[in-house]
């Protein structure tokens, strides 16, 4: 079954890359001023060196692709600033990232993240715990040290934007408790609800926050955050999509990873929603006692593929793709900027991993 057409990574590494360069010094410096083993565990976390501290060569391909800081950065561009202003609110950023992921790992006891194991798995669930706790840390700090002026209204941003993620992934929890069809089942409505919070809350703060370094007005801040929530659920989208069909020398992940934990993820809910023979026969596998095999796996990705496949949710991420290019492009953005943040809109959709 075909993904989505894919975007090489070509297409935004310009982008990507100046803002790396740009942030990763910043990022780098308070990270060096932990204590040696939470250190350890916040450079491994952020993919710079291996389990034992050993830095990786330069373009090892473990590290976060910065989407986050590079929407901070473009968003400040947008509204005429300068790409530095934004460096604290894409510090910010990341750090939250970082912390959302590990702890992640930890609910959802997920081995293996970037090819290599998670943070818990590596160093144990109570120092990973520990390691997400002083990321979270160094995020509200750097928003609240880091900004100047705009301090106070940065941690409002920073505040509405942790209450989402958590509220989010609340819902995600409470969703691996619901049944897989009837009347309480997790409808696509509920779904992309829990997205807009916990992924997309996370993109809309990185794009409003550097609106608002850079001087930005209060309408542009709302609607740059209005931008990165609408791409936080076309990334999502984009994320399931690869939790069943992506290549696993491309995500990091084996294939059908999301199915494996029984994720209530939007292609299966759409499935399910759609209804039909094979509907009926995925709910049924899916509420097998014991793990899925592969032999099982393969035959869910079977189902999925003759419920639509891809096709079931590509129209959902497209319509958020729509929606995000529409409000940026009622800010009558900087020409260069505009170009760039649709780049990387059109990659954060398309992308093979």
């Amino acid at each position: 079954m075909a993904l989505l057409p894919t975007v090489q990574e070509d297409e935004v590494s310009h982008a990507l890359d100046r803002c790396r360069r740009l942030v990763r010094p910043a990022l780098r410096s308070v990270v060096d001023q932990l204590h040696p083993q939470t250190r350890l565990m916040v450079r491994y976390a952020f993919g710079w060196c291996s389990r034992e501290g050993v830095p990786y060569p330069r373009g090892t391909p473990v590290a976060g692709k910065g989407i986050r800081q590079v929407l901070a950065v473009l968003a400040a561009e947008a509204v005429g600033g300068r790409a530095r202003d934004a460096v604290p609110g894409a510090m910010t950023a990341e750090l939250v990232h970082a912390f959302s992921l590990v702890h992640d790992d930890v609910m959802d006891h997920d081995e293996t993240r970037r090819h290599r194991p998670t943070v818990w798995k590596a160093y144990g669930t109570g120092p990973a715990v520990l390691a997400g706790d002083v990321l979270l840390t160094l995020a509200v700090d750097t928003a609240a040290h880091s900004t100047g002026a705009h301090s106070p209204q940065a941690l409002n941003l920073l505040s509405n934007c942790l209450r989402a993620l958590m509220d989010g992934q609340t819902e995600d929890l409470a969703f691996e408790e619901r049944p897989w069809r009837g009347p309480d089942a997790v409808t696509a409505a509920q779904y992309r609800s829990m997205v807009v919070n916990k992924t997309g809350a996370l993109l809309g703060f990185s794009a409003a926050v550097g609106a608002l370094l850079a001087g930005a007005t209060g309408r542009q801040v709302t609607t740059f955050d209005a931008v990165g929530r609408e791409l936080g659920l076309a990334f999502q989208i984009t994320d399931d999509v690869l939790g069943i069909w992506g290549d696993p020398a491309r995500t990091g992940k084996p294939v059908g990873s999301d199915l494996r934990r029984r994720k209530k993820s939007l292609p299966v809910i759409k499935a399910l929603e759609r209804g039909g023979s094979p509907a009926h026969r995925l709910a049924e596998l899916l509420e097998e006692e014991g793990d899925l095999d592969d032999e099982r796996v393969g035959r869910a990705i079977a189902l999925l593929d003759d419920a639509g496949g891809p096709a079931l949710v590509r129209a959902e991420s497209r319509a958020a793709l729509g929606r995000a290019r529409s409000a940026l492009a009622s800010l009558s953005p900087a020409p260069e900027a505009e170009a760039d943040i649709g780049a990387l809109a059109r990659y954060l959709v398309e992308r093979a991993r």
